[in-house]
């Protein structure tokens, strides 16, 4: 990875204030050549560091990542699989922060990178299953052109299932999408928009806040529309909201 970790023993928070500029979402026309393994999603300002704590899963007691990694580090792994059975994808899940340049990390490389297909959770938004909201991105295309793993994330509609897997424990945890709506850039900058998108907690400068209504929410979001070399990105944003029954309960996985 391109960004050092650094040794803080606090996780940095961050308010986000610009759109979700997934620019990750590679294109042929982007730059001529691979791009650095990291690069901007969502821009971001920095405040002070919030108190260090662990995230804590729902799937698990443990927690996902080493509550020691400062939100500035680059990516880590983290124990989770996402699951879209409709479309029958299954991607390996990255914590990411942010990159040097205040923005949430989606990490890039050459075309054979693995990279294309796996999906980026937001170390600062919800742990997923838990009563806030969890973010995670995905790309919806890699350097050359081809289809990366959120390509058909379109094609979701309200009432499919997401599933978050623990592959620690083989649990569980069901999410049903309630809607799908395309941003402009635009709109995407909105402050209330971004609520919806990470939780009232991220962009105001602190950490996941609880839900107001006691459900899971998850969002997930990708790049859409047409290529912009002006502004190397596309000039619209996917997200896919979904959530998960108050009653929910983790349970052993099905695989589709």
């Amino acid at each position: 990875m391109v960004c050092a970790r650094r040794g803080s023993t606090t996780r940095l928070t961050a308010a986000l204030l610009v759109a979700a500029l997934l620019s990750a979402c590679a294109n042929a026309q982007a730059s001529g050549g691979p791009p650095a393994r990291h690069s901007s999603s969502v821009p971001a300002t920095p405040t002070q560091p919030g108190p260090a704590h662990a995230t804590e899963a729902l799937l698990a007691p443990t927690p996902l990542f080493d509550p020691s990694i400062d939100l500035r580090a680059g990516p880590v792994a983290v124990p989770l699989e996402l699951r879209l059975p409709s479309l029958r994808i299954t991607a390996p899940v990255l914590g990411v922060g942010l990159t040097p340049k205040n923005a949430m990390d989606t990490p890039m490389g050459p075309p054979s990178d693995p990279v294309w297909h796996e999906v980026f959770w937001y170390r600062g938004s919800g742990t997923p299953g838990d009563a806030t909201t969890a973010t995670i991105a995905g790309h919806v295309d890699d350097v050359i052109g081809r289809p990366a793993i959120f390509a058909r994330l379109k094609d979701l509609r309200p009432g499919d299932t997401v599933v978050v897997h623990d592959t620690r424990t083989n649990l569980d945890v069901d999410f049903l999408v309630t809607r799908s709506v395309t941003y402009t850039l635009k709109q995407a900058s909105d402050p209330a928009v971004l609520a919806q998108i990470y939780g009232t907690g991220p962009i105001r400068g602190q950490g996941p806040e609880p839900s107001a209504d006691g459900v899971a929410h998850l969002t997930l979001i990708t790049c859409i529309g047409n290529w912009v070399r002006t502004a190397g990105t596309f000039d619209h944003r996917l997200a896919v909201y979904a959530v998960a029954l108050p009653s929910a309960t983790p349970h052993v996985s099905s695989r589709f």
